[in-house]
């Protein structure tokens, strides 16, 4: 039997544990159970160590962020798959099942992810993964389901079972061994956008990402950082440079990084004109890390071929914002305009 450890990565979340933790002990039976603690101080382990005595912890010595804790943590599980759990999220009976059947039937399959709703507004799609995550040719991220902050409702749409760019790191099934093998999340993007950032890579070594409809759960989402804070606009637009840096090939790196950089200037006007100087200040900041850290950049690019598939080929900026073009129906992969 191959086994499964659900590994939930935990930050001053003990109301969050209170509240989804029996759920994944009740709906994932076959599983081993594991929370990472990135040194919180809210009394997390103490309740865990009282609630939940069954319950292996991992104390993670200091804050390591998303990528960093997940990292620390995963060298230290030894199961055959990793689930990467989000604390904030509510799974539902047999979730887990139809995710490890749809992994088990292809070996180039590397990590799937399951249908993930709003905990919050249950009949619509969530923000973090929705339908399945792709990714447009400038890097912008959006799912089948969610563009931008336009999220659709669930009308059975998106019960397929198909392969996507890439995971939600909400709910992520990965083969152990190529998390292992591919060095985890680069811990340079701290948090946000890693997740892409591994799936790409993954990719682009010739093994494919998949989303599964016949799996389901709900995300509560802004557990950490709300979409409106500008701590998570600085990672944002910031890991969004990075993962070009990291992963187009050169000729489309020269010519895309320049628009990109003013696609993300244009934003960063409208954040300042609508009062949110913030934001404004956290696009300057991206662009500044970029800027100085350009050269070790392009020191993390890899050997493996850079053209994937998957990628939409137009811009999701032009099509939302100007051709108004709000759900992924709207969209022609073979000519986007």
């Amino acid at each position: 039997m191959s086994s499964v450890a659900v590994v939930i990565l935990n930050f001053n979340g003990k109301e969050l544990l209170k509240k989804f933790l029996p759920g994944v002990i009740q709906h994932s039976p076959a599983a081993s159970i594991i929370v990472a603690d990135n040194n919180s101080n809210d009394g997390s382990r103490e309740f865990l160590a009282k609630e939940f005595p069954a319950i292996e912890v991992i104390p993670i010595p200091t804050n390591l962020g998303f990528c960093g804790g997940y990292n620390y943590a995963l060298r230290q599980v030894k199961a055959d798959y990793y689930l990467l759990l989000n604390s904030d999220v509510e799974v539902t009976a047999n979730w887990l099942t139809p995710l490890m059947e749809l992994l088990n039937s292809d070996q180039t399959i590397a990590a799937v992810q399951p249908k993930i709703l709003s905990f919050n507004n249950r009949d619509k799609f969530e923000h973090a993964g929705a339908g399945g995550g792709l990714i447009d040719t400038f890097g912008y991220p959006f799912c089948r389901g969610r563009i931008f902050d336009q999220v659709e409702e669930d009308s059975g749409q998106y019960d397929d079972s198909i392969p996507v760019f890439w995971s939600s790191g909400a709910c992520m099934l990965i083969r152990a061994s190529l998390f292992q093998s591919f060095k985890g999340f680069d811990e340079t993007f701290f948090a946000h956008m890693e997740e892409i950032d591994l799936c790409w890579r993954l990719k682009r070594a010739g093994h494919r990402i998949m989303y599964c409809g016949a799996s389901k759960v709900y995300h509560m989402g802004g557990g950490t950082l709300s979409e409106s804070n500008p701590k998570k606009t600085y990672y944002n637009f910031r890991n969004g440079l990075i993962l070009l840096i990291k992963n187009l090939d050169p000729l489309d790196l020269a010519i895309k990084l320049p628009i990109r950089v003013i696609l993300d200037t244009i934003a960063a006007i409208k954040f300042l004109a609508s009062g949110q100087g913030g934001s404004f200040l956290a696009v300057a900041n991206a662009h500044f890390f970029i800027l100085t850290r350009f050269f070790a950049l392009l020191g993390k690019r890899t050997g493996y071929p850079y053209k994937v598939d998957l990628i939409y080929p137009g811009s999701i900026v032009f099509d939302y914002f100007l051709a108004g073009k709000g759900k992924f129906q709207d969209l022609d992969f073979s000519n986007p305009k």
